[in-house]
Parts: C-alpha cells; sequence; structure tokens
C-alpha cells in the first residue's frame, strides 16, 4: 500500500475514514459474489466527491475504477489494483417534476421504475425488474421487454476524460444495441434526465408485476450470476444457441450455464473468476463450431490479469 500513501492522506481530507475500504473483497460488491480484493474501496456521499476523488486519482496517477452496485461485472481472482469508487447507494437523488424525472447513476433502476409509477407516468415498466444502476444502465443502453433506455432518456450528464462536467442531449448519446457514447471510455455519468407519458397507475403497477412475473418464471434469480452473458446475435438469441448446443447445466468448477435459461452462468458452488472465464470460452467455442456464430460478452470483466 505504499504507493497509496500520499493519496490517502489527501483522500480522507475529503471522505471520512469509514468510508474508505483497504483490501476490500470484490465478491461482497458484485452480484456474481465472485472476485479478488481491490486495494482501495470509496464510497463517496455525492457527486462532488466522486468528481474531488477522480481529480486526485488522475493528479497522483492511480488507477481507478467507477462502479454501481456490480451487477454486471465479473472480478478477476487476482482482485484490482486500482481505487474503486462505488457509486450504489451513495448517488441516489431523485426527483420528479411534472412528466420529468431526474436522478443521480448510483439510483436502481427498479427504483426508477417505481418512482415513475408511483407518479403515474409510463414508459419505464420494462426496468422494473433490471437488477442494476442508472449509471451502467445508460452506459449500456439496458434494455428488456422491448424497452431500452434510449426511448425515455432525454439528457445526461457526466464527467468526460478531462474531469470536465457535460450533458449529452438526444442523439449525441450514440445509442445502440447494449451501448452508447459512453462505453469503452472514462467518461463518468453522473444524472440523467426522463421524460415520459402519463398513465394510469393501475395499468403501469400491472404490467410492471406481469414482466418482473416473467423474469421470475425465466431467469435462474435463486443463484449468483452478472445477468445475460452475451450480447444477442443478430438474427439469433443466444441462449437458444448455447441450449441447442447441448451446453445446458455444463460446468467448468463452481460455474454453470443455467438450467432455467442459458444464456446466464450461475456461481453454483464457490466459483472462481477463472471458472467463469473458461467456461465462457468454452460456450463461444461450441457455438462457433456448430453454428458459425460467435458470441459477444455483455458482461464486463475487470481486474488483474
Amino acid at each position: 500500500m505504499e504507493r497509496y500513501k500520499d493519496f490517502i492522506d489527501d483522500l480522507k481530507e475529503f471522505v471520512e475514514n469509514p468510508r474508505i475500504r483497504f483490501n476490500e473483497p470484490m465478491k461482497n460488491h458484485t452480484s456474481f459474489k465472485i472476485g479478488g480484493c481491490a486495494d482501495i474501496l470509496v464510497l463517496p456521499q455525492n457527486s462532488e466527491q466522486v468528481l474531488s476523488i477522480i481529480k486526485l486519482c488522475r493528479a497522483r496517477n492511480i488507477p481507478y475504477f467507477i462502479m454501481g452496485n456490480g451487477s454486471n461485472l465479473l472480478v478477476r481472482d487476482k482482485g484490482m489494483r486500482a481505487v474503486v469508487i462505488k457509486t450504489f447507494n451513495c448517488l441516489k437523488h431523485l426527483e420528479v417534476s411534472a412528466d420529468y424525472i431526474e436522478c443521480e447513476s448510483g439510483v436502481l433502476l427498479s427504483k426508477l421504475a417505481n418512482a415513475a409509477w408511483e407518479h403515474g407516468l409510463t414508459g419505464l415498466e420494462f426496468a422494473a425488474g433490471i437488477p442494476g444502476t442508472l449509471g451502467g444502465a445508460v452506459v449500456m443502453n439496458a434494455g428488456a421487454y422491448g424497452g431500452e433506455i434510449k426511448d425515455v432518456i432525454i439528457e445526461t450528464r457526466y464527467i468526460d476524460e478531462d474531469g470536465i462536467c457535460r450533458t449529452a442531449k438526444g442523439e449525441q448519446h450514440q445509442f445502440g444495441y447494449r451501448t452508447s457514447m459512453f462505453q469503452g471510455t472514462n467518461k463518468f455519468v453522473l444524472s440523467a434526465k426522463f421524460q415520459l407519458d402519463c398513465g394510469n397507475k393501475d395499468e403501469i403497477k400491472e404490467k410492471m408485476g406481469y414482466l418482473n412475473q416473467c423474469r421470475k418464471d425465466k431467469q435462474p434469480l435463486e443463484l449468483p450470476s452478472a445477468g445475460s452473458v452475451f450480447r444477442r446475435p443478430e438474427g439469433y438469441f443466444a441462449g437458444k444457441l448455447i441450449q441447442d448446443s447441448g451446453l445446458r447445466g455444463y460446468r467448468i468448477g463452481g460455474a454453470e450455464v443455467s438450467q432455467k435459461h442459458c444464456g446466464f452462468i450461475v456461481n453454483s458452488e464457490n466459483a472462481t473468476a477463472q471458472d467463469v472465464l473458461d467456461l465462457i470460452k468454452h460456450i463461444q467455442q461450441t457455438v462457433k463450431e456448430k453454428f458459425g456464430v460467435e458470441l459477444q460478452t455483455e458482461i464486463k470483466a475487470v481486474g488483474e490479469e
């Protein structure tokens, strides 16, 4: 930890000591329940602290990684030689005005969808069962059951690569299937604004309940996972390709192709990140051999290789 000494001294000037954790097991911060230790994990209290931490990391030449609630994340077994900034339950301000909702990036999509329902606003029902936070959802244009973030978002506040706060509007987001202008960059989403339609609260609630039930019936929510592992290949469904390749229930170590939905890999018995990565590679090779389709991952693998 010697390399972090000056950094930590500076960090403690504006972040309370209990919100700074050292050698923090990342398995405690991912839905996969997998991952080695991060050198430092910080739990900021607001967007100003996030910006200050980023600026400090850059000034000290310290690698950093920003995460939400870890629902789409696989941390490698050797952990992360970096400062991890966790926004979930930190950047959580949400405000509803007329047919608009503004909220910060650490807000769960389920909370956002519920806020829309409570105010009789329709358009976010699809998000009710998605387990991630707003920030990650914007970055990957999250969607389900025919709805996507791009359908309802109108602007996003973010920090660019130079540490400057900016705003993206409309087509500037460059949304595509599970992608946006933020993906693969050091831009960090601070908050977003949505425009919705007025609707019937009972109908909104009924639709949310129906979609949540569909998710429970079709997805292995009872076991740790990171959601759908692969992007949908054009003209196909990843889960169907994996199933038709005879891989339902296939295991490597504690990682298993879900018996319930073959598009998921579950942590069925103390899986390591390497178990998951090896299983992903085996699935990709098998599907390529049988169907000539190259599956691309949707989950994000991070950490020391």
